[in-house]
């Protein structure tokens, strides 16, 4: 069996895949990758199952060395990734030979890159998914971040998809601009949106917010102008839904992300549309956003023409 082997691990390295979906109930949360776009695209370059696990970085890639070799891509952010000294297109089907090693450095863009290896990174399932829950430590490489010598392994290739060569397989360039990431995020009403008046309602969807320090995969706090009418105080609590956005007691919103708490006890004045989700991942902190409002179904439209274009053949040259 292939493996990798962890020489330097980055800031935050976690195995991901999409998630464990159906267990709200029960208070934990579907985690999964932060920018699940680029997780199933690079999976496609491969040949993997869209779904299959890969490692997150974030902000500050790491080390890896394949001592049996390994076709890889990586996706989502620019890492200035090389191999024996060679720079590494993101978006590319690639073929790193036994015993190489490959290197990332900070990112160049946004928040997160994935490392997808044909065959896909095998851990332990818990609850149905190799996914990372660092909050909870559960999940993935003992519920951790990725640590110096790490060894994790690779999948058998013959069961990751169809057969054939792989390397020098890109993403299309109109699909890869389509699926860019945006710093203006659409979002529907939340089910407290009918709590904010309308000066409310235009603060919100009509201001440039930030991105804190206080970032990270349970949610991103944002400043800017403090939404003074409306509700502000805690209301009782109820289920909450990935990407909605809170209005804390200060009148400044959060975002809630992949290992968002299941419940929440601040009025939810929008929520981030799926289509849209993959944005929020790449999110660093200092970065400027907006809201732009959209209906339901201007949002259900996005979320299948996503997919759509995710499933195309479209979307890989080679």
């Amino acid at each position: 069996m292939k493996t990798l082997r962890v020489v330097a691990p980055g800031f935050l390295t976690t195995v991901q895949d999409l998630g464990r979906e159906g267990f709200g109930p029960i208070g934990v949360s579907a985690t999964g990758a932060g920018d699940a776009v680029s997780l199933r695209a690079g999976n496609r370059l491969v040949g993997n199952p869209q779904g299959a696990a890969g490692l997150e970085m974030t902000l500050v890639g790491g080390t890896f060395e394949f001592p049996g070799g390994a076709v890889i891509a990586l996706a989502g952010s620019e890492f200035g990734a090389t191999v024996g000294g060679a720079t590494v297109p993101a978006w590319t089907a690639v073929e790193v030979k036994a015993g190489q090693v490959l290197t990332l450095g900070p990112t160049q863009g946004g928040a997160r890159s994935y490392l997808c290896v044909r065959g896909g990174i095998e851990v332990d399932k818990l609850l149905g998914s190799a996914s990372t829950h660092i909050l909870s430590g559960l999940g993935g490489m003992e519920g951790r971040a990725l640590k110096r010598e790490d060894v994790l392994r690779i999948g058998d290739a013959g069961e990751a998809g169809e057969g054939g060569g792989f390397t020098g397989r890109t993403v299309a360039g109109k699909p890869l601009e389509k699926l860019a990431a945006r710093k203006v995020l659409r979002a529907t009403e939340g089910p407290q949106s009918d709590w904010f008046p309308e000066p409310a309602q235009k603060v919100f969807y009509g201001s440039t917010y930030r991105v804190t320090e206080e970032a990270n995969r349970m949610g991103l706090r944002l400043e800017g102008p403090a939404i003074g009418e409306g509700s502000h105080g805690e209301m009782i609590t109820e289920g909450v839904s990935l990407g909605a956005v809170q209005i804390t007691a200060a009148g400044l919103p959060i975002i809630l992300f992949v290992e968002q708490q299941t419940t929440g006890g601040y009025a939810k004045i929008a929520n981030v549309i799926s289509a849209d989700l993959h944005s929020v991942g790449q999110l660093r902190p200092r970065d400027e956003i907006r809201f732009e409002k959209v209906d339901w179904e201007t949002a259900r439209k996005l979320f299948i023409e996503q997919e759509e274009l995710l499933a195309s053949k479209e979307l890989i040259d080679g």
